[in-house]
Protein backbone atom coordinates (compact mmCIF):
# COMPACT_ATOMS: atom_id res chain seq x y z
CA UNK A 1 0.00 0.00 0.00
CA UNK A 2 1.12 3.53 -0.92
CA UNK A 3 2.35 5.66 1.70
CA UNK A 4 3.27 8.29 -0.66
CA UNK A 5 0.65 9.67 -2.73
CA UNK A 6 0.27 8.06 -6.36
CA UNK A 7 -0.07 10.83 -8.08
CA UNK A 8 1.72 14.56 -7.39
CA UNK A 9 -0.03 17.13 -6.44
CA UNK A 10 0.16 20.20 -9.06
CA UNK A 11 0.82 23.49 -7.74
CA UNK A 12 -2.43 24.58 -9.39
CA UNK A 13 -4.12 22.16 -7.19
CA UNK A 14 -2.45 23.94 -4.23
CA UNK A 15 -3.40 27.58 -5.69
CA UNK A 16 -7.01 26.49 -5.61
CA UNK A 17 -6.89 24.96 -2.14
CA UNK A 18 -5.92 28.67 -1.11
CA UNK A 19 -8.17 30.75 -3.46
CA UNK A 20 -11.31 28.51 -3.60
CA UNK A 21 -11.32 26.47 -0.15
CA UNK A 22 -11.76 23.39 -1.57
CA UNK A 23 -9.92 21.39 -4.74
CA UNK A 24 -10.67 17.34 -5.98
CA UNK A 25 -7.24 15.34 -5.97
CA UNK A 26 -7.25 12.11 -8.20
CA UNK A 27 -6.08 8.81 -7.62
CA UNK A 28 -4.12 9.24 -4.85
CA UNK A 29 -4.79 6.05 -2.85
CA UNK A 30 -4.06 2.63 -4.14
CA UNK A 31 -7.08 -0.06 -3.62
CA UNK A 32 -5.27 -1.78 -1.29
CA UNK A 33 -5.81 0.90 1.21
CA UNK A 34 -9.70 1.62 -0.12
CA UNK A 35 -10.45 -2.16 0.59
CA UNK A 36 -9.02 -1.80 4.52
CA UNK A 37 -11.01 1.06 4.87
CA UNK A 38 -14.37 -0.48 3.80
CA UNK A 39 -13.13 -3.41 6.34
CA UNK A 40 -13.00 -0.06 9.20
CA UNK A 41 -16.57 0.94 8.39
CA UNK A 42 -17.84 -2.43 8.18
CA UNK A 43 -16.59 -2.93 11.70
CA UNK A 44 -17.89 0.59 12.42
CA UNK A 45 -21.09 0.01 11.17
CA UNK A 46 -21.41 -3.47 13.57
CA UNK A 47 -19.84 -1.37 16.59
CA UNK A 48 -20.70 1.87 16.52
CA UNK A 49 -18.11 4.09 18.85
CA UNK A 50 -19.99 6.34 22.00
CA UNK A 51 -19.55 9.15 19.83
CA UNK A 52 -21.67 7.83 16.89
CA UNK A 53 -24.92 9.10 15.74
CA UNK A 54 -28.12 8.21 13.77
CA UNK A 55 -28.85 11.24 11.68
CA UNK A 56 -31.92 10.25 10.85
CA UNK A 57 -34.98 10.62 13.32
CA UNK A 58 -37.95 8.44 13.81
CA UNK A 59 -40.45 8.41 10.82
CA UNK A 60 -37.50 10.18 8.30
CA UNK A 61 -36.52 8.12 4.92
CA UNK A 62 -33.21 5.97 4.93
CA UNK A 63 -30.03 5.84 7.58
CA UNK A 64 -27.93 7.88 7.66
CA UNK A 65 -25.09 7.51 10.40
CA UNK A 66 -21.84 9.57 11.46
CA UNK A 67 -18.98 9.01 14.11
CA UNK A 68 -15.92 10.51 14.31
CA UNK A 69 -12.49 9.50 16.53
CA UNK A 70 -13.42 6.14 15.36
CA UNK A 71 -9.29 5.63 14.49
CA UNK A 72 -8.99 5.04 18.76
CA UNK A 73 -10.95 1.43 18.38
CA UNK A 74 -10.81 0.83 14.99
CA UNK A 75 -7.16 -0.97 13.86
CA UNK A 76 -7.73 -0.39 9.93
CA UNK A 77 -8.57 3.36 10.09
CA UNK A 78 -5.55 4.18 12.54
CA UNK A 79 -2.97 2.44 10.05
CA UNK A 80 -4.30 4.70 6.84
CA UNK A 81 -4.28 8.18 9.30
CA UNK A 82 -0.98 7.27 10.59
CA UNK A 83 0.79 5.13 7.45
CA UNK A 84 -1.05 6.30 4.71
CA UNK A 85 -1.07 9.34 2.22
CA UNK A 86 -3.20 11.74 3.71
CA UNK A 87 -0.51 13.15 6.03
CA UNK A 88 1.48 14.23 3.37
CA UNK A 89 -1.25 14.93 1.12
CA UNK A 90 -2.78 17.76 3.89
CA UNK A 91 0.70 19.34 4.63
CA UNK A 92 1.00 19.64 1.15
CA UNK A 93 -1.82 21.87 0.57
CA UNK A 94 -1.64 23.83 3.85
CA UNK A 95 2.14 24.38 2.74
CA UNK A 96 3.09 23.52 5.84
CA UNK A 97 6.31 22.20 7.30
CA UNK A 98 4.27 19.27 9.29
CA UNK A 99 0.60 17.61 9.75
CA UNK A 100 -1.19 16.59 12.81
CA UNK A 101 -3.82 14.71 13.47
CA UNK A 102 -6.74 16.19 15.07
CA UNK A 103 -9.52 13.24 14.26
CA UNK A 104 -11.81 11.12 11.60
CA UNK A 105 -15.15 10.86 11.08
CA UNK A 106 -17.55 8.83 9.31
CA UNK A 107 -20.22 9.38 7.23
CA UNK A 108 -22.83 6.55 5.70
CA UNK A 109 -25.73 7.42 3.94
CA UNK A 110 -28.11 4.28 2.75
CA UNK A 111 -29.42 3.99 -0.88
CA UNK A 112 -32.64 6.35 -0.34
CA UNK A 113 -31.84 8.43 1.97
CA UNK A 114 -33.04 12.37 1.35
CA UNK A 115 -31.16 13.68 4.33
CA UNK A 116 -28.91 16.33 3.66
CA UNK A 117 -26.04 17.34 5.94
CA UNK A 118 -26.59 21.12 6.67
CA UNK A 119 -24.48 23.65 5.53
CA UNK A 120 -21.95 24.42 8.09
CA UNK A 121 -18.14 25.08 8.66
CA UNK A 122 -15.75 22.49 10.65
CA UNK A 123 -13.42 24.81 12.42
CA UNK A 124 -15.77 26.20 14.71
CA UNK A 125 -16.75 22.98 16.04
CA UNK A 126 -12.74 22.28 16.85
CA UNK A 127 -11.03 24.03 19.38
CA UNK A 128 -8.55 24.94 17.02
CA UNK A 129 -7.13 28.26 15.82
CA UNK A 130 -5.24 29.43 12.98
CA UNK A 131 -5.04 29.36 9.28
CA UNK A 132 -3.79 25.64 8.60
CA UNK A 133 -6.28 23.32 8.75
CA UNK A 134 -7.14 20.76 6.23
CA UNK A 135 -10.11 18.14 5.77
CA UNK A 136 -9.52 15.29 3.42
CA UNK A 137 -13.24 13.78 2.57
CA UNK A 138 -11.90 9.76 1.10
CA UNK A 139 -15.30 8.57 -0.89
CA UNK A 140 -15.34 4.55 -0.50
CA UNK A 141 -17.65 4.41 -3.34
CA UNK A 142 -18.52 6.40 -6.81
CA UNK A 143 -20.33 9.08 -5.93
CA UNK A 144 -21.91 11.65 -8.14
CA UNK A 145 -21.81 15.14 -7.55
CA UNK A 146 -25.52 15.92 -6.82
CA UNK A 147 -25.29 12.84 -4.28
CA UNK A 148 -21.96 14.36 -2.49
CA UNK A 149 -20.08 16.87 -1.04
CA UNK A 150 -21.20 20.59 -1.66
CA UNK A 151 -18.81 23.52 -0.90
CA UNK A 152 -18.89 26.95 -1.05
CA UNK A 153 -16.59 28.39 -2.97
CA UNK A 154 -13.96 31.15 -1.76
CA UNK A 155 -16.07 31.03 1.76
CA UNK A 156 -13.38 30.43 3.84
CA UNK A 157 -11.98 33.59 3.22
CA UNK A 158 -15.09 35.48 3.91
CA UNK A 159 -13.63 35.82 7.48
CA UNK A 160 -16.65 35.06 9.21
CA UNK A 161 -17.55 32.46 12.06
CA UNK A 162 -20.89 31.03 12.04
CA UNK A 163 -22.01 29.08 14.56
CA UNK A 164 -21.86 25.14 14.72
CA UNK A 165 -25.51 23.49 14.79
CA UNK A 166 -26.45 19.91 14.99
CA UNK A 167 -27.65 18.21 11.86
CA UNK A 168 -29.91 15.53 13.63
CA UNK A 169 -31.95 18.19 15.29
CA UNK A 170 -30.92 21.50 13.87
CA UNK A 171 -30.24 23.27 17.31
CA UNK A 172 -26.94 24.78 18.57
CA UNK A 173 -24.47 23.01 19.53
CA UNK A 174 -22.87 25.82 21.81
CA UNK A 175 -24.74 26.63 25.12
CA UNK A 176 -24.19 30.49 23.70
CA UNK A 177 -23.26 30.80 20.07
CA UNK A 178 -23.96 33.81 19.11
CA UNK A 179 -21.76 36.50 20.19
CA UNK A 180 -18.54 38.87 19.37
CA UNK A 181 -17.22 35.95 17.08
CA UNK A 182 -20.32 33.80 15.57
CA UNK A 183 -23.11 34.27 13.42
CA UNK A 184 -26.16 32.43 12.02
CA UNK A 185 -25.13 30.50 8.95
CA UNK A 186 -27.24 31.60 5.94
CA UNK A 187 -30.20 29.60 4.22
CA UNK A 188 -27.94 28.64 1.27
CA UNK A 189 -30.43 26.46 -0.17
CA UNK A 190 -33.04 29.21 -0.56
CA UNK A 191 -30.25 31.19 -2.24
CA UNK A 192 -27.98 29.01 -3.77
CA UNK A 193 -28.25 31.44 -7.24
CA UNK A 194 -25.68 34.04 -4.98
CA UNK A 195 -23.12 31.54 -4.22
CA UNK A 196 -21.13 29.34 -6.64
CA UNK A 197 -21.25 25.60 -5.20
CA UNK A 198 -18.34 23.48 -5.95
CA UNK A 199 -19.49 19.73 -6.49
CA UNK A 200 -17.47 16.48 -7.76
CA UNK A 201 -18.23 13.52 -8.96
CA UNK A 202 -15.64 11.16 -7.00
CA UNK A 203 -14.49 7.38 -7.39
CA UNK A 204 -12.71 5.72 -4.34
CA UNK A 205 -8.86 6.88 -4.06
CA UNK A 206 -10.10 10.52 -5.23
CA UNK A 207 -10.32 12.55 -2.32
CA UNK A 208 -11.92 15.92 -1.70
CA UNK A 209 -9.96 18.74 0.04
CA UNK A 210 -11.05 21.54 1.88
CA UNK A 211 -10.03 24.49 4.38
CA UNK A 212 -11.53 23.88 7.95
CA UNK A 213 -13.43 27.51 7.07
CA UNK A 214 -14.95 26.94 3.93
CA UNK A 215 -18.97 26.23 3.85
CA UNK A 216 -20.06 23.16 3.32
CA UNK A 217 -22.61 20.78 3.29
CA UNK A 218 -23.55 17.32 1.05
CA UNK A 219 -26.96 16.18 -0.29
CA UNK A 220 -28.95 12.79 0.45
CA UNK A 221 -28.35 10.12 -1.50
CA UNK A 222 -30.68 9.32 -3.79
CA UNK A 223 -28.22 6.44 -5.79
CA UNK A 224 -29.28 2.92 -5.12
CA UNK A 225 -26.50 2.20 -2.98
CA UNK A 226 -24.77 3.46 0.40
CA UNK A 227 -22.59 6.24 0.10
CA UNK A 228 -19.39 6.09 2.44
CA UNK A 229 -16.77 8.67 3.20
CA UNK A 230 -13.91 8.81 5.92
CA UNK A 231 -12.90 12.44 6.56
CA UNK A 232 -9.89 12.89 8.51
CA UNK A 233 -8.86 16.09 9.80
CA UNK A 234 -5.15 17.69 9.80
CA UNK A 235 -3.60 20.84 11.18
CA UNK A 236 -0.26 22.57 9.79
CA UNK A 237 2.36 24.69 11.20
CA UNK A 238 -0.21 27.54 12.88
CA UNK A 239 -2.79 25.72 14.46
CA UNK A 240 -3.20 26.25 18.53
CA UNK A 241 -5.57 25.48 20.69
CA UNK A 242 -8.43 27.41 20.76
CA UNK A 243 -11.39 27.86 22.83
CA UNK A 244 -15.10 27.85 22.52
CA UNK A 245 -18.03 28.85 24.46
CA UNK A 246 -18.37 24.91 25.59
CA UNK A 247 -17.39 21.56 24.84
CA UNK A 248 -16.58 21.29 21.05
CA UNK A 249 -16.99 18.59 18.90
CA UNK A 250 -15.30 16.35 19.41
CA UNK A 251 -14.07 17.25 23.12
CA UNK A 252 -11.01 15.96 24.64
CA UNK A 253 -9.37 16.04 27.70
CA UNK A 254 -5.97 15.26 29.35
CA UNK A 255 -4.21 17.11 26.92
CA UNK A 256 -2.53 19.60 29.14
CA UNK A 257 -2.77 22.15 26.47
CA UNK A 258 -3.24 26.08 27.39
CA UNK A 259 -5.17 28.29 25.06
CA UNK A 260 -3.08 29.55 22.74
CA UNK A 261 -0.18 26.57 22.35
CA UNK A 262 1.05 24.96 19.45
CA UNK A 263 -0.93 21.76 18.71
CA UNK A 264 2.14 20.02 17.64
CA UNK A 265 2.25 17.77 20.81
CA UNK A 266 2.24 13.93 21.16
CA UNK A 267 -1.50 14.00 22.27
CA UNK A 268 -2.15 15.35 18.47
CA UNK A 269 0.00 12.84 16.58
CA UNK A 270 2.69 13.99 13.54
CA UNK A 271 2.15 12.00 11.08
CA UNK A 272 4.28 14.06 8.44
CA UNK A 273 6.80 14.32 8.11
CA UNK A 274 7.37 10.70 9.39
CA UNK A 275 10.37 9.12 10.75
CA UNK A 276 9.64 5.60 10.52
CA UNK A 277 6.61 4.13 11.56
CA UNK A 278 3.94 5.19 13.70
CA UNK A 279 2.32 2.52 15.96
CA UNK A 280 -0.84 2.50 17.79
CA UNK A 281 0.52 2.92 21.00
CA UNK A 282 1.59 6.74 19.52
CA UNK A 283 -2.64 7.38 18.95
CA UNK A 284 -3.77 7.29 22.64
CA UNK A 285 -6.28 9.87 23.56
CA UNK A 286 -9.51 10.03 24.12
CA UNK A 287 -12.84 11.90 23.72
CA UNK A 288 -14.90 12.18 26.73
CA UNK A 289 -18.18 10.40 26.51
CA UNK A 290 -19.63 11.50 29.51
CA UNK A 291 -19.86 15.02 26.97
CA UNK A 292 -21.34 13.08 24.50
CA UNK A 293 -23.22 15.47 21.51
CA UNK A 294 -24.98 14.19 19.69
CA UNK A 295 -24.42 16.13 16.22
Amino acid sequence: MNREPLAAIPPESVARFRKDGAVCLRGLVDPDWIELLRRGVARNLDAPTPLHTVQTLEGESGYFLSDICMAQEIAEYREFILNGPAAAVAAHLMTSRRANFWADTLWVKEAGTPKRTRWHQDQPFFWIDGTQVCVLWWPLDTVRRENGLELVRGSHRWGRWFAPELSRFGQDLYSSPIGQRFERMPDIDARRDEYEILSFDVEPGDAIAFHGFTVHGAAGNADRSMRRALSTIWMGDDARYGERPSAGRPHFHGHDLEVGASMDSSYFPRAWPREGRIEAEHFRRFSDPDLRITN
